[in-house]
């Protein structure tokens, strides 16, 4: 009983971990966004079906800061989808850049999935 009462105490408030991922998730949908829009994806339906995934990134990004869980679940998916697609290009290039932000992608995710983060969301 006493436990349910201390988590309800904290719900709302945000820990320091999940400011640093939506800085740097913002980042990289930023870069990704330029990188659209000078072409480096395609000019076709890749460069939109980019732009689309940055703006759904974007908007999780700005409700995971006001702790809503459906920005959390955005985030997370996007998490996910930088993992596979670092991994797969990783895995095509051997280049380490790919292995990297693939890595930090997935220690993202897992911090994202605990139970001390999932509980503080509304």
């Amino acid at each position: 009983m006493a436990d349910e009462r201390d988590e309800r105490k904290y719900v709302g408030q945000m820990l320091p971990g999940i400011a640093g991922i939506c800085l740097f998730m913002l980042f990289l949908t930023l870069m990704n966004v330029f990188g659209a829009l000078r072409n480096a994806f395609g000019m076709g339906v890749t460069k939109y079906g980019v732009l689309a995934l940055c703006t759904l990134l974007v908007v999780g990004i700005f409700g995971l800061l006001r702790m809503r869980r459906w920005g959390w679940a955005l985030v997370l998916a996007g998490c996910v989808m930088l993992f596979t697609g670092d991994f797969f290009f990783f895995e095509r290039t051997h280049s380490g850049f790919f292995l990297i932000r693939g890595l930090f992608s997935l220690v993202f995710f897992l911090y994202l999935v605990r139970d001390e983060v999932r509980s503080r969301l509304r």
